[in-house]
């Protein structure tokens, strides 16, 4: 394949994201991959959340990047109390017209149009305007295979899916247990189902397909993506492998940033477990309690990202992260004494932590995670394996996937939002990816991660799979 298709590249992408850490931070860092790789000239348009501090912030680094441009478009108030999925399509919805408005009105006309997954009606306008249209996938390729496959699966199976005695089948793919059902599968009954469904065709109306994932790592699933007698008849369109996405440097100069850093200088090489829920998850008050136990009983170094529990649903903070200390006290939700006592071996960060530089840090040597795509593939890359926490959204899947199938992580016995891990087992499974084996001289689950951190990087450097799918994906369009 030709390195050097200049020729017919398109001159001007613009990509669109929806609200959320783990579709803005993915689609900003598709764009640079574009701009370095390329020398497009990308713009972003993102839609935010209007809570979120996290996001903003992440949006005013980017704002601040020479290689892209981003425009911000306010998504509209959305009733707290519908599903996320729903809350994120209607937001998409209402962002039609500023969405359309915005490439209207560019001074240099857009070549390409790339959405992200909730964003597949913005491709009608990239229909008006005669441009070509793409949806970027953020997560991997079994997930897309569960998505797209979604609506057969509503001819084919009755009842809940949750009540299915035997997994779904999945043409060419390892079959989905039911348990392990993206969230708005759970329930059939409502609209949240409705509007995943609508995900689901929308998807494969872009003229291709581009995954947060990489060839070696998901050859079998993207292969029947592409296989016309697999799941290629649905999609009949290319499906691009352009991972793994993830944010290469982030420079904080904020108080918690440098604490964390100067803290983990002190300790020594992969000794600290790194424990955080990402932008959205919440625990119950028990769980953070059997969580606080688990740790201090493990005997392991920690750095634990908290903040409050509760009651409702495990995705609770999702539109409401804070990004920096204060609030709450946390200690008020902590057993009694355990402050004190783990004062020594473990750091508390009340809401937010520089989770990029954590994981690089050479004193890191486990995370604790919710397994969002992105968390997921921030931990992979750094070569620190995982135990899998999964809460809501596609993350049952993840963390099957990592555990059962890629070897790089551990997960509990059960799911974490059926029932409450007791505290023997999370210091078991933390001592599990923490220790090396004396007679082994080894962790079997370091090295496993290690080799798939030499795979990633392998894609991403020139002549990589990833990398040349890039250029042909500009030789296409």
């Amino acid at each position: 394949m030709d390195m050097n298709l200049h020729k017919h590249r398109p001159e001007h992408i613009v990509l669109v994201s929806s609200p959320g850490l783990g579709h803005l931070i993915p689609v900003i860092e598709l764009g640079k991959r574009f701009v370095l790789s390329n020398n497009f000239k990308v713009t972003i348009l993102a839609v935010t959340s209007n809570t979120s501090e996290a996001e903003t912030n992440i949006l005013k680094s980017a704002m601040t990047s020479e290689l892209i441009d981003v425009v911000e478009i306010p998504s509209a108030n959305i009733d707290g109390d519908a599903g996320m999925v729903t809350r994120l399509c209607v937001m998409m919805r209402e962002a039609l017209p500023a969405i359309r408005s915005a490439l209207s009105d560019m001074t240099v006309r857009p070549s390409v149009l790339v959405v992200d997954v909730f964003g597949t009606e913005a491709l009608s306008i990239a229909q008006e305007l005669n441009m070509p249209k793409y949806v970027f996938v953020a997560s991997h390729a079994w997930f897309l295979s569960l998505v797209i496959y979604s609506p057969a699966l509503d001819k084919q199976v009755e009842g809940q899916y949750v009540d299915q005695k035997e997994p779904l089948k999945i043409p060419g793919c390892n079959s989905v247990r039911p348990e392990d059902v993206v969230e708005p599968m759970l329930d059939r009954n409502v609209i949240e189902y409705q509007e995943y469904l609508g995900v689901a065709n929308g998807i494969p109306r872009g003229d291709g397909i581009l995954i947060n994932t990489w060839e070696e790592l998901q050859h079998k699933d993207l292969q029947a993506l592409r296989d016309g007698d697999l799941l290629g008849r649905i999609l009949k369109v290319p499906v691009y492998s352009v991972g793994p996405l993830v944010r290469q440097h982030v420079s904080e100069t904020n108080p918690t940033s440098e604490l964390v850093v100067q803290w983990l200088h002190k300790q020594p090489s992969e000794s600290v477990i790194y424990v955080s829920f990402g932008s959205g998850g919440t625990l119950s008050y028990e769980q953070m309690t059997e969580l606080a136990c688990g740790l201090e009983l493990s005997q392991q170094r920690f750095i634990w990202v908290m903040r409050p529990p509760t009651g409702g649903a495990s995705d609770a903070a999702f539109f409401t992260t804070a990004c920096s200390g204060g609030g709450d006290q946390l200690s008020n939700y902590l057993p009694e004494g355990f402050i004190s006592r783990t004062h020594k071996v473990g750091l508390l960060v009340p809401h937010w932590a520089p989770q990029v530089d954590i994981l690089r840090h050479p004193s890191v040597g486990g995370f604790l995670s919710h397994c969002g795509w992105s968390s997921t593939l921030e931990s992979i890359t750094n070569g620190v394996p995982m135990i899998v926490w999964p809460l809501y959204a596609e993350q049952r899947m993840n963390a099957t996937l990592l555990a059962e199938e890629l070897g790089v992580a551990v997960r509990p016995k059960v799911l974490p939002t059926k029932k409450v891990v007791n505290r023997e087992e999370i210091a078991s499974m933390v001592r599990q990816i923490m220790v090396v084996d004396e007679s082994l001289k080894d962790n079997p689950i370091r090295e496993r991660v290690k080799q798939v951190k030499h795979s990633a990087m392998k894609a991403l450097s020139k002549g990589g799979s990833s990398y040349a799918a890039l250029f042909q994906l500009a030789a296409t369009t």
